[in-house]
Formats: structure tokens, C-alpha cells, sequence
């Protein structure tokens, strides 16, 4: 793969991550450690900062083998093609294998459902991973076959013209019925396992509206319109409305019996990357959802 450089001054591995789809920084990174970039027929670092004009040669190593074990996980698929399915991830299933969860993940049943009919852009612990969403967070996942799915969707997450949509229930009540939420985010600074909003961090734009009030309570539909980590649950709580049940960003003790966020993704919409043809896939609340709502006091 050839690239030219067309921006005097950026760092070769955001330069890579920028320029191939689907590409991590860190995956960029692992490319130049492991010599498989050049530019000018040269190597270099991954701090090697570009120059207008610069030919960047890739290559893309071979796929490593597979060593995740399928495993039989019940899988509600709400639309397949060839190119792309989506599923309707439940609350408590984690997406990829990671530390503590290395057989009993989302990918996990996607190999056993679908075997090696997935696409390999993201490495080998998350094949057809475009997006994932929090364990604790239900709702909708698209994930790609093939390569060429791959990096069509991923362009589209990067330039946001993959839409989400997702329903909340948040603490507290709004004056207003809707508003929008733009406020960086980036990790914490003294706790690394969290996201915060710091000026240091990357642009974070989250839209919001009103679907019911209750007492103490607010049911509301959020619209990203980028894709940062935890970015609803860090911006609902900047604003002090913390989702219902979120005991990391929210208050520490559990109420009505919800010990992680009532946060589902309700709406996926995206260009079919083969054909361009528009796909919008729903998912209507989970029974979880709907059985705090119905403990909710509506006001009138």
C-alpha cells in the first residue's frame, strides 16, 4: 500500500492511523516497531514526522492465526448480508476478549455463529469489530465480514456518517427538552481507568432530548455525533445528570436496583458499503430498561 503525504510537520503513526481505515494508532505503532512501514524506501520511527510530498510505503503483515475459541453465546442478529450483520448486544456481554473475559465474549459467539466469515482489519482478539459498546450497555453492534465492510464502516465512524442513537435514563430533571453537550473528553488524570472532560482531550459533541420525566427521574435520547469512550456517560454527568445506575460517573449507591448504567444503543444507521444504499437497523428497549421505567413516577 502507497500513501502521499499531503501535511508537513504530523507524526508518521497518526499520519497511518488517519490515512488507512480501520487502522488503531497503536495498531500504526506495531506496524513501524515492526518494520512494515517505510518512507522514501526507508525505515523509520514512529516519531518521525512527515514532509509534503512524502511517499509512505505499508505493508500489511499476514493475518496472525485465530487462537480465540469459539464459544456457543445465545446471539440476537436483527439484520445480515454478506458484507455486514448487526446485533442486538445484551447488558453484561463484553464485546472483545480481554483480561477476565477471554471465552465468554461477544466475539466469542460471533466465531462459533459465523467462523471465519469476518474481517481481520482489527486483529485477531476483535475480527469484524468497528465499534464496540460497554459491557454494561445494551443495544446495537455492527460488525463486518469482510475487509472491504471493514474499512467502509470504519471511514464512516470516522466522519460521522455512521448515526447512533441511544435511550438513557438519567437522574435529576431538565428545564430544558433537549440541548447538546460539547465538551472534550480524554482519560482521567489520576484515574486511568476513567474518562473525564479535560481540555486536554479530544472533541466530544453529544445532542439530547426529552422523551419522558419523572419524579427525580428523566428518560432522555441522546445522538452522538462523535464517538469517544464512555462519551454519554462522562457527558451526562459533567452536566449533573449521571445515567441512572452508573455508579463509576454517577452516585456510588445502586437506586431501583440498577448496579450499572440504564444506557441503550436504539438506533444504528449507515451507508451499505457495498451498495451505498441506506441501512437504519432498530432495537426497541430491553425488558431491563422498560422494568425501571416502570417503577418511575411519571409527572404530569
Amino acid at each position: 500500500m502507497e500513501l502521499i503525504c499531503g501535511e508537513e510537520g504530523q507524526r508518521l503513526d497518526v499520519f497511518l492511523a488517519e490515512s488507512i481505515p480501520g487502522l488503531s494508532r497503536s495498531g500504526a505503532q506495531n506496524l513501524l516497531a515492526e518494520g512494515c512501514v517505510t518512507v522514501g524506501g526507508l525505515p523509520v520511527k514512529k516519531n518521525y514526522k512527515t514532509r509534503v510530498g512524502d511517499v509512505v510505503e505499508v505493508r500489511l503483515p499476514e493475518p496472525e492465526p485465530l487462537n480465540i475459541a469459539p464459544r456457543e453465546i445465545p446471539l440476537e442478529i436483527v439484520y445480515e448480508d454478506e458484507d455486514v450483520l448487526v446485533i442486538n448486544k445484551p447488558k453484561g456481554l463484553v464485546v472483545h476478549p480481554a483480561a477476565g473475559h477471554w471465552d465468554d465474549t461477544l466475539v466469542n459467539g460471533l466465531l462459533y455463529a459465523r467462523g471465519e466469515a469476518l474481517s481481520g482489519i482489527n486483529g485477531v482478539l476483535r475480527p469484524g469489530i468497528v465499534h464496540r459498546i460497554d459491557k454494561d450497555t445494551s443495544g446495537l453492534l455492527a460488525v463486518a465480514k469482510n475487509d472491504l465492510a471493514h474499512a467502509v464502516l470504519a471511514s464512516q465512524l470516522k466522519d460521522h456518517t455512521m448515526a447512533r442513537t441511544y435511550e438513557a435514563i438519567v437522574c435529576g430533571s431538565f428545564k430544558e427538552d433537549r440541548g447538546t453537550v460539547d465538551a472534550p473528553i480524554g482519560r482521567h488524570p489520576s484515574d486511568r481507568k476513567k474518562m473525564a472532560v479535560t481540555d486536554r482531550g479530544r472533541s466530544a459533541v453529544t445532542h439530547w432530548e426529552v422523551v419522558a420525566r419523572y419524579r427525580g427521574y428523566t428518560h432522555i435520547r441522546c445522538r452522538l455525533e462523535t464517538g469517544r469512550t464512555h462519551q454519554i456517560r462522562v457527558h451526562m454527568a459533567y452536566i449533573n445528570h449521571p445515567i441512572l445506575g452508573d455508579t463509576v460517573y454517577g452516585r456510588k449507591k445502586p437506586e431501583l436496583g440498577q448496579e450499572s448504567q440504564c444506557l441503550h444503543a436504539s438506533v444504528l444507521s449507515f451507508r451499505h458499503p457495498r451498495t451505498g444504499l441506506p441501512v437504519i437497523v432498530t432495537a426497541p428497549l430491553p425488558p431491563y430498561f422498560q422494568e425501571v421505567l416502570g417503577k418511575l413516577e411519571p409527572l404530569k
